[in-house]
């Protein structure tokens, strides 16, 4: 996939609603996962991936800055982001406990 011509995401637009359920490709252009949701807001949000399983059985929720993930709109409007982890990076990562 050529992600030069996609249109990268305003700031404006780094929201939990635009962003959840965004599939996340690898720097192998492997799809890694999904965005589950997000911690915070903006550039210093933590965005929380489900990485692997199907449907989100057996996922693992990990955590990554949005500074490591380059968000963008493909030719459908579809939102995705390519970051330059891999999936195997992301399935060393500890799991993202959820704080309540």
């Amino acid at each position: 996939m050529d992600h030069s011509h996609h249109r990268r995401l305003q700031a404006s637009e780094m929201s939990e609603a635009t962003l959840r359920g965004a599939t996340i490709y690898g720097a192998d252009n492997q799809e890694i996962g999904k965005v589950s949701h997000l911690h915070g807001q903006g550039p210093s949000a933590q965005v929380i991936i489900d990485i692997g399983g199907f449907l989100g059985i057996g996922a693992k929720p990990v955590a990554v800055g949005m500074a490591s993930l380059d968000f963008m709109r493909d030719e459908n409007g579809h939102v995705h982001a390519v970051t330059l982890w891999t999936k195997h990076d992301l399935e060393q990562m500890p799991e993202h406990q959820h704080h309540h």
